[in-house]
Order: structure tokens, then C-alpha cells, then sequence
């Protein structure tokens, strides 16, 4: 599977390019956060709006995308994120996304067209993600581990990065629940 993952990132050959609100800057980074405190999230989930709360997976390795239906380095990360789903969820992997469009209504088409089945929460107008999670550039995505602290986050999509996300993966389901 591992080969897939490569070929997929390597293909997308994506850059970021602002198309959208607020959530933007012009060079994609990743950093080590060194929070210790767990990170407490509820939103509604797409479709339906029933609450969805962050701290209903401790215990499993969490990455949190946040995405929008506008954002064309999304379109390249999300099927990635979904092949890492499928390849680690046995060993305590959940991917979860946050889409941040004022108006829902494209996010179905956007799921259709890429064939997505990942799990969507709702943060219309970037309201947590901007406030909370302090993104500033699409797509940004949290690796949390199993006590709910975010341990890595990656700003935009850098498809040379695959092999360091792997690495943190790795780091992170290797680690105890407790």
C-alpha cells in the first residue's frame, strides 16, 4: 500500500494557491507543536448536523484535516488521507475532516467527484479552525495522538513530506493509550 501512497502524492504534484477566505499564506510549512493539553473539539457533522466531539477518540491516533470544497491542493490531499485511513485505521488510525465553506451545499458534489468517504465535520466560515486551531493555510492537518494532544501539524500539501508523515504516523501508533 505504501507504494499507492507514493505514487498518489507523487502525481498530484500540487502547490498551494489561495482561492478562498481567510485561511491562506503563501509558503506551506509543518512544525512540532509541544502542547500538552488535550484539544477539545464539537462540531456538527455533514450531513445530518448531529454534535461530533474530538475527545470520542482518545485512546485512537487522530489526523484532522481542514479543507474546503475550493481549495485545490484539498483535492489532492484527501484521497491520500483516505488510503492512510484505510491502511492504518485497523492499527487505531481515524481520519477526520473540517470543512470550512460558509455554504455546505458543494461539499456533496466536491465528495462525489473525488470519491470520498471520509468522515466531514462542519466549521462554516472558518470560525473554530481560524479561532482554535489557528489555520491559516489550506489544507492544514493535525496529527493528534492517542491522549488527544495535537503532536504535529502540516500546513498546506508537500508531496516530498510523505516520508516524514509516515514517520510521525508511525511514532504516534507506536506509543501506548494510557
Amino acid at each position: 500500500m505504501r507504494g499507492a501512497l507514493f505514487a498518489v502524492i507523487a502525481l498530484s504534484g500540487c502547490t498551494f494557491k489561495p482561492a478562498g477566505p481567510q485561511l491562506v499564506d503563501s509558503t506551506p510549512s509543518e512544525k512540532l507543536t509541544t502542547s500538552r493539553a488535550q484539544l477539545e473539539l464539537t462540531l456538527p457533522r455533514y450531513p445530518g448536523g448531529e454534535a461530533w466531539k474530538l475527545s470520542s477518540h482518545r485512546g485512537r491516533v487522530v489526523l484532522l484535516d481542514v479543507w474546503a470544497t475550493w481549495c485545490e491542493p484539498c483535492r489532492d490531499a484527501l484521497p491520500l488521507y483516505q488510503d492512510l485511513s484505510q491502511e492504518f485505521a485497523p492499527r487505531g488510525l481515524d481520519v477526520l475532516t473540517i470543512n470550512v465553506d460558509a455554504d455546505p451545499r458543494p461539499i456533496a458534489p466536491f465528495l462525489e467527484e473525488a470519491k470520498l468517504s471520509l468522515p466531514v465535520l462542519l466549521d462554516p466560515e472558518a470560525r473554530l479552525a481560524e479561532s482554535t486551531l489557528k489555520v491559516k493555510l489550506m489544507p492544514t492537518a493535525f496529527l493528534i495522538d492517542r491522549q488527544g494532544r495535537v503532536r504535529f501539524v502540516h500546513e498546506g500539501f508537500d508531496e516530498g513530506q510523505l516520508a516524514t508523515w509516515l514517520s510521525e504516523l508511525e511514532a504516534l501508533l507506536a506509543e501506548p493509550a494510557s
